[in-house]
């Protein structure tokens, strides 16, 4: 189990956004209604230059949240040890209020995919992911959070739903959850099941963070709508009106909007934020 000083993450109930360079002056001058920036961990693993400096001026400033992509805490081989170090490195010096990765994986053998890839929810699969995150937590000192997909296809082989998996890795590790709610209405209108229900079993009482951003729609080979979780574009009402549902039902929570492709004009984002301030004054009255 991790240490218990890390149980929760120090992040305050307000909006967040996905920290973009190009918006380095703006929130300085300018951030409400941001009260804190998430970063993607392997952009600031290196020993120095701007990328640190800004962040080392953001971080005296903002609660961070250092979010994962690269540790493929559902692949089959042993995570990257030299991954690991760099990674414990990063939040040893940063400590960051959170620390979070994505229920996937995107590794085989010796090579890297650049895509977070499904797991089925099978046995092995859990002591596999269970055994990856006492791994993580071990190393870092500190409670990681884990967020759920964007699905576009189910295994048959699956023997638990993705809600009583997620509830069992949290029994077995001690971890937290990241819940990503356009990643919910993804995989829900993908997989055609309804994304209110899917948070009704939702283990809520273990989440540190509440992700939402933009997809884009497609149709798949039947003229079945397809979503694809880009997050290169605004977020949609349906997943704005999930978010209230959500609230309604856990509290206010930190809230992130992450937009990472087609990135806007800070008064764009500024303006996704403010909407999150919104639902989140909601779910407090």
């Amino acid at each position: 189990m991790p240490d218990a000083s890390h149980a929760f993450p120090a992040l305050p109930s307000r909006p967040g956004v996905g920290y973009k360079p190009q918006h380095f002056t703006d929130i300085l001058n300018d951030p409400s209604p941001v009260g804190w920036l998430e970063i993607h961990a392997e952009n600031y693993m290196g020993d120095g230059g701007r990328p640190l400096a800004q962040l080392r001026a953001l971080a005296e400033r903002f609660p961070i949240s250092v979010h994962g992509v690269g540790l493929s805490i559902g692949g089959e081989a042993r995570l990257d040890p030299d991954h690991l170090a760099r990674l414990k490195h990063l939040c040893d010096w940063l400590n960051p209020a959170s620390f979070s990765e994505h229920l996937a994986w995107s590794t085989h053998d010796s090579h890297f995919l650049n895509d977070l890839l499904p797991l089925p929810y099978t046995d092995d699969t859990l002591t596999r992911v269970a055994d990856h995150i006492d791994e993580v937590q071990s190393v870092l000192g500190r409670r990681m959070l884990l967020e759920n997909p964007s699905s576009y296809l189910a295994f048959t082989e699956s023997i638990w739903s993705e809600t009583d998996f997620l509830a069992e890795i949290v029994r077995r590790t001690g971890c937290g959850l990241l819940l990503d709610v356009n990643n919910v209405f993804v995989s829900a209108t993908n997989l055609d099941y309804s994304p209110q229900g899917y948070i009704d079993t939702y283990p809520l009482d273990a989440v540190g963070e509440i992700h939402l951003g933009g997809h884009d729609e497609d149709e798949d080979d039947h003229g079945a709508p397809l979503l694809i979780d880009s997050h290169g574009r605004e977020v949609v009402d349906p997943v704005w009106a999930l978010l209230d549902f959500t609230l309604d039902k856990s509290g206010p929570r930190p809230v992130l909007v992450e937009w990472d492709t087609d990135v806007p004009d800070w008064p764009v984002l500024a303006d996704e934020a403010r909407r999150a301030e919104a639902a989140l004054t909601r779910a407090l009255a």
